[in-house]
Protein backbone atom coordinates (compact mmCIF):
# COMPACT_ATOMS: atom_id res chain seq x y z
CA UNK A 1 0.00 0.00 0.00
CA UNK A 2 2.97 2.32 0.36
CA UNK A 3 3.07 2.93 -3.40
CA UNK A 4 -0.20 4.86 -3.30
CA UNK A 5 0.00 8.56 -4.16
CA UNK A 6 -0.17 11.15 -1.40
CA UNK A 7 -3.68 12.35 -0.67
CA UNK A 8 -5.17 15.53 0.75
CA UNK A 9 -8.53 15.63 2.54
CA UNK A 10 -10.48 18.49 4.08
CA UNK A 11 -10.84 18.45 7.84
CA UNK A 12 -14.64 18.47 7.38
CA UNK A 13 -14.58 15.41 5.09
CA UNK A 14 -12.22 13.65 7.51
CA UNK A 15 -14.55 14.26 10.47
CA UNK A 16 -17.68 13.10 8.61
CA UNK A 17 -15.98 10.05 7.14
CA UNK A 18 -14.47 9.04 10.49
CA UNK A 19 -17.96 9.08 12.01
CA UNK A 20 -19.33 7.09 9.07
CA UNK A 21 -16.59 4.47 9.42
CA UNK A 22 -17.38 3.94 13.10
CA UNK A 23 -20.79 2.61 11.98
CA UNK A 24 -19.42 0.09 9.44
CA UNK A 25 -19.12 -3.65 9.90
CA UNK A 26 -15.62 -4.69 10.98
CA UNK A 27 -15.23 -7.01 7.96
CA UNK A 28 -16.03 -4.34 5.34
CA UNK A 29 -12.84 -4.36 3.24
CA UNK A 30 -13.55 -1.03 1.53
CA UNK A 31 -14.21 0.65 4.87
CA UNK A 32 -10.90 -0.74 6.17
CA UNK A 33 -9.06 0.61 3.11
CA UNK A 34 -10.75 4.00 3.49
CA UNK A 35 -9.77 4.10 7.16
CA UNK A 36 -6.14 3.48 6.15
CA UNK A 37 -6.37 6.32 3.63
CA UNK A 38 -7.77 8.72 6.22
CA UNK A 39 -4.95 7.84 8.61
CA UNK A 40 -2.26 8.71 6.05
CA UNK A 41 -3.95 11.78 4.53
CA UNK A 42 -2.78 15.36 4.80
CA UNK A 43 -5.65 17.31 6.39
CA UNK A 44 -6.38 20.90 5.39
CA UNK A 45 -9.22 23.37 6.00
CA UNK A 46 -11.77 23.30 3.18
CA UNK A 47 -10.77 26.85 2.19
CA UNK A 48 -7.22 25.62 1.46
CA UNK A 49 -7.93 22.50 -0.61
CA UNK A 50 -6.46 22.80 -4.12
CA UNK A 51 -9.01 22.87 -6.97
CA UNK A 52 -7.58 19.72 -8.56
CA UNK A 53 -8.08 17.49 -5.48
CA UNK A 54 -11.04 15.10 -5.19
CA UNK A 55 -13.22 15.91 -2.17
CA UNK A 56 -16.65 14.72 -1.13
CA UNK A 57 -19.26 15.98 -3.61
CA UNK A 58 -16.65 16.59 -6.33
CA UNK A 59 -17.47 15.50 -9.86
CA UNK A 60 -14.52 13.43 -11.02
CA UNK A 61 -13.59 12.38 -14.53
CA UNK A 62 -11.29 9.37 -14.36
CA UNK A 63 -10.13 6.52 -16.54
CA UNK A 64 -10.08 2.87 -15.66
CA UNK A 65 -6.61 2.05 -16.97
CA UNK A 66 -7.50 -1.65 -17.26
CA UNK A 67 -10.06 -1.11 -20.03
CA UNK A 68 -9.34 2.55 -20.97
CA UNK A 69 -12.93 3.55 -20.31
CA UNK A 70 -13.55 7.03 -18.90
CA UNK A 71 -16.19 7.75 -16.28
CA UNK A 72 -17.54 10.95 -14.77
CA UNK A 73 -19.09 10.49 -11.33
CA UNK A 74 -19.88 12.56 -8.28
CA UNK A 75 -18.26 11.28 -5.07
CA UNK A 76 -21.03 11.10 -2.45
CA UNK A 77 -21.88 9.72 0.96
CA UNK A 78 -23.74 6.37 0.96
CA UNK A 79 -27.13 7.94 1.79
CA UNK A 80 -26.90 10.13 -1.35
CA UNK A 81 -26.51 7.32 -3.88
CA UNK A 82 -30.25 6.94 -4.47
CA UNK A 83 -30.83 10.67 -4.86
CA UNK A 84 -28.01 11.60 -7.21
CA UNK A 85 -27.48 10.57 -10.82
CA UNK A 86 -24.02 9.50 -11.98
CA UNK A 87 -22.57 9.15 -8.52
CA UNK A 88 -20.39 6.75 -6.58
CA UNK A 89 -20.44 6.16 -2.84
CA UNK A 90 -17.26 6.76 -0.90
CA UNK A 91 -17.83 3.25 0.50
CA UNK A 92 -17.69 1.67 -2.97
CA UNK A 93 -14.20 0.57 -4.05
CA UNK A 94 -13.93 3.20 -6.81
CA UNK A 95 -15.27 5.94 -4.54
CA UNK A 96 -12.85 5.19 -1.73
CA UNK A 97 -9.98 5.05 -4.21
CA UNK A 98 -10.76 8.51 -5.65
CA UNK A 99 -10.93 10.48 -2.39
CA UNK A 100 -8.02 12.88 -1.91
CA UNK A 101 -6.31 12.23 -5.24
CA UNK A 102 -5.21 15.03 -7.58
CA UNK A 103 -5.48 15.38 -11.34
CA UNK A 104 -2.86 13.13 -12.93
CA UNK A 105 -2.65 10.72 -9.99
CA UNK A 106 -2.98 6.99 -10.60
CA UNK A 107 -3.94 4.37 -8.04
CA UNK A 108 -4.37 0.61 -7.85
CA UNK A 109 -7.21 -0.25 -5.48
CA UNK A 110 -8.56 -3.60 -4.28
CA UNK A 111 -12.04 -4.34 -5.67
CA UNK A 112 -12.74 -7.81 -4.37
CA UNK A 113 -10.98 -11.15 -4.39
CA UNK A 114 -8.19 -11.27 -6.98
CA UNK A 115 -9.39 -8.04 -8.60
CA UNK A 116 -8.24 -4.44 -8.51
CA UNK A 117 -9.09 -1.11 -10.08
CA UNK A 118 -6.43 0.88 -11.92
CA UNK A 119 -7.69 4.47 -11.92
CA UNK A 120 -6.25 7.74 -13.24
CA UNK A 121 -7.72 11.16 -12.36
CA UNK A 122 -8.36 13.32 -15.42
CA UNK A 123 -10.46 16.23 -14.12
CA UNK A 124 -12.08 17.46 -10.90
CA UNK A 125 -15.09 19.82 -10.76
CA UNK A 126 -16.70 21.34 -7.70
Amino acid sequence: MSDRPAITITQEDYNRLSSLLEQQAPDNETAEELEYELARATLVPSTEIPDDVVTMNSVVRFANEADHVEHELKLVYPHQTGTEEACVSVLAPAGAALLGLSVGDQIDWPAGPNRSLHLKIIQVKR
